[in-house]
């Protein structure tokens, strides 16, 4: 009896939606609209924060070991510089190389034999040093000139300082943003559906005129919502991510494609899949399951 019972509500559910088709429609809409923008934003925001990142691990810092150390002695440095709180990694350059990359830099401006008279020994054994945070840059700083053998440290504390400016203030937008679309679109969605309710109030009034309880009139609502409110989410999936892969596509392999590295459809559709069928199952259940919250009062 009960199978049946569950069977007649699922069926209830499915009935609806057809018998309602306009409603539908308009329900299916607006949910695959409002997503489309909430996750346009929320991929924009994903792909903000990865450059970010990467233009964070960009940001080196140079420690230089005191010119009286042999190389040898240079190199014993770095367990006690990969030591220091924040550091990711260290990696040593000699003199030479830096004398090489020196070369590679500015050989173009100085081609009258000026690199001739160069010796490696104007050049300073060094380590480039990568850290965890670049927020604590200065603190860094500090604690690397501490270590005994260091002679000076470089860095450039008014980049690491945009950067985290710039990460902070995309955090904090995206996050008040996306708080606001998703109110936004559940009170879209819930009064979408509270309306296609509106035109079934008659069968509503019916059914507690027979007896039914409360559960039983508003499971059918609950399962319309949750179809619908999947149905959207999922179409929404397929567009936004034909959209995305059309966008990542025309900034590859455009100019932009140097500056701008977005990431791939394989690292976001996961991710969006899950995303865009839960917030639509959530909003079509609770948008179904309170829109005729007002019709089952006595």
């Amino acid at each position: 009896m009960r199978l049946n019972r569950l069977g007649y509500l699922i069926k209830s559910g499915f009935t609806g939606i057809f018998s309602h088709g306009l409603m539908s429609f308009a329900t299916v809409t607006i949910t695959m609209a409002c997503l489309i923008i909430m996750g346009s934003f929320g991929l924009l925001v994903v792909n903000i924060n990865e450059l970010v990142a990467d233009l964070e691990q960009e940001n080196e810092v140079v420690a230089f070991i005191d010119e009286n150390l042999s190389e040898e002695e240079a190199r014993a440095i770095e367990p006690l510089i990969e030591a220091v709180p924040n550091v990711q990694d260290a990696e040593f350059m000699s003199r030479a190389e830096a004398m090489e990359n020196f070369r590679e830099d500015y050989g173009e401006e100085y081609d009258d034999g000026t690199f001739d008279l160069l010796d490696p020994s104007v050049f300073r054994d060094r380590y480039i040093i990568h850290l965890t945070d670049v927020s604590l840059t200065a603190d860094t700083k500090r604690d690397v000139e501490a270590v005994d053998g260091v002679a000076d440290v470089s860095a450039h504390l008014e980049y690491a300082e945009a950067f985290v400016t710039v990460r902070n203030v995309v955090s904090i937008v995206s996050l008040a943003l996306i708080i606001i679309l998703i109110v936004v679109s559940f009170f879209i969605m819930s009064n979408t559906i509270k309306l296609a309710t509106f035109t079934r109030r008659e069968e509503i009034a019916i059914m507690r005129m027979v007896g039914a309880s409360n559960g039983f009139i508003r499971c059918p609502f609950v399962i319309e919502g949750l179809v619908l409110g999947l149905l959207g989410g999922l179409l929404a999936f397929g567009i936004e991510i034909a959209l995305y892969s059309l966008l990542l596509g025309k900034v590859v392999g455009g100019v932009a494609g140097g500056l701008i590295t977005l990431l791939p459809v394989s690292a976001v559709m996961w991710p969006l899949l899950i995303c865009f069928a839960g917030v639509g199952v959530l909003v079509g259940v609770v948008g179904g399951s309170s829109a005729i919250r007002n019709y089952l009062k006595v």
